[in-house]
């Protein structure tokens, strides 16, 4: 018996020693990102397994309302706090590398020649000299969503494949009220959604332009191509009465109300989508130009090691990174959250091509073009004010193209120059 006591006081001995050393050497290192449920349900996922196979690192997640998530991370980091491993959207990169939030990924971590081959062209928007300043787990391209019962109501049997069809079957499914105000919308439109996308890669694109000139520093849609893209937009609601801007504030509200006939969005709206009681919808790629060019927008969400991550952390920092960019990080990302993985080797598998929902967005990467702004928020207020001043205020087309190029133009030379 006293030996036996002996042995337990031994073995309670050894493994609370044991248990202080691991206790000891446990890192702990921060991850920050914006509110959107899926989004934090798949980083719960990932954190879950990073730590069961590193269980010498503890990730702490933590997770703001977009509308303040810039600010919170603006100001804790040149604090010494907040996040080790940042998420933030590609356009804000310029801002974040200014302000010295973010540090290189060590190439001999993150090789540049591997990112190169093993990732999605538009990812190479993340390289700054000779490193990456942040990698994807996901993008994101743009399709169109459509309402299948609206649809069946007005005996349509296919989405559009191009312009005059998007017209066509946006026509059919508007309905008006008696005194001629719309109460469903063929198609939403809305500039501070994903329209100033749809307008600048696809369309300007589609009527034979290109958006920028100089690797996206000089303003290039006031061009001819520019002006025909634009009033195809701006002529749905002039011309053909299929759209109200602002119809219900947000387009995707008026989509998942049920009164709206198509929508185009983003593949990270698939979640909401699905939890809307109710709306029964379909999804297909972006319509071509009449005469077959086809053209999409991909944007994404990186992740980052901050200026904060120092000694351990910083190798942990590393560590998880490695991890959140792995195939089976992205695949787990796109089951649960719907947006795309960053590497073709996890998309563009059959069973993720053919799938009827992820399959447009994911063929749409395969000719996606990645807008490389200078300022973000800025430039897509620029074409908010375009389509406001010709709705609102009456202005020409052509005079309000000019004015918002020259808008742009500033803000390009302003961070370039």
């Amino acid at each position: 018996m006293v030996k036996f006591k002996k042995w337990i006081f031994g073995a309670t001995a050894g493994l609370a020693a044991s248990l202080m050393v691991q206790s000891a050497s446990a890192v702990e290192i921060e991850y920050w990102q914006y509110f959107f449920e899926a989004r934090v349900k798949a980083m719960e996922t990932l954190i879950d397994n990073f730590q069961k196979a590193n269980p010498d690192i503890t990730v702490k997640m933590t997770h703001f309302p977009y509308a303040d998530y810039r600010t919170k991370v603006a100001a804790a980091i040149p604090a010494g706090e907040g996040p080790d491993v940042v998420q933030l959207f590609y356009g804000w990169l310029n801002d974040y590398v200014e302000a010295e939030l973010i540090q290189p990924l060590p190439a001999d971590r993150f090789p540049p020649e591997m990112i190169e081959k093993e990732f999605f062209p538009m990812v190479s928007a993340m390289k700054r000299g000779d490193s990456y300043m942040a990698l994807p787990t996901a993008v994101r391209s743009l399709a169109l969503f459509y309402n299948t019962r609206l649809f069946e109501e007005a005996g349509i049997d296919a989405p559009p494949a191009t312009h005059d069809e998007l017209i066509d079957v946006a026509k059919k499914l508007t309905k008006k009220d008696g005194a001629g105000n719309i109460t469903t919308v063929g198609i939403t439109t809305g500039m501070t959604a994903q329209d100033h996308h749809w307008v600048r890669e696809v369309l300007v694109r589609q009527f034979g332009g290109e958006p920028y000139n100089d690797d996206y520093q000089t303003v290039n849609y006031n061009s001819d191509a520019g002006k025909k893209a634009l009033g195809f937009y701006t002529s749905l609601q002039s011309e053909h009465g299929v759209t109200q801007s602002g119809f219900m504030d947000q387009p995707q509200a008026a989509f998942k109300a049920g009164r709206a006939g198509m929508h185009i969005d983003g593949s990270f709206r698939i979640g909401a989508l699905n939890k809307t009681r109710g709306l029964k919808w379909g999804v297909t790629e972006l319509p071509a130009s009449n005469d077959g060019v086809k053209s999409n927008y991909s944007s994404y969400w990186v992740n980052g090691v901050t200026s904060k991550a120092s000694g351990e952390k910083y190798e942990a920092s590393l560590k998880f990174m490695e991890y959140i960019i792995s195939d089976e990080a992205m695949q787990i990302w796109l089951d649960t959250v719907g947006e795309l993985p960053a590497k073709p080797s996890a998309a563009l598998t059959e069973k993720n091509s053919s799938d009827p929902v992820f399959g447009p967005f994911i063929r749409g990467l395969e000719y996606a073009h990645t807008t490389k702004f200078a300022n973000e928020s800025a430039q897509r207020q620029v074409l908010v004010d375009l389509v406001g001043r010709i709705d609102l205020e009456g202005q020409s087309l052509d005079d309000s193209v000019q004015q918002a190029a020259a808008d742009e133009q500033k803000i390009l030379d302003d961070y370039y120059k």
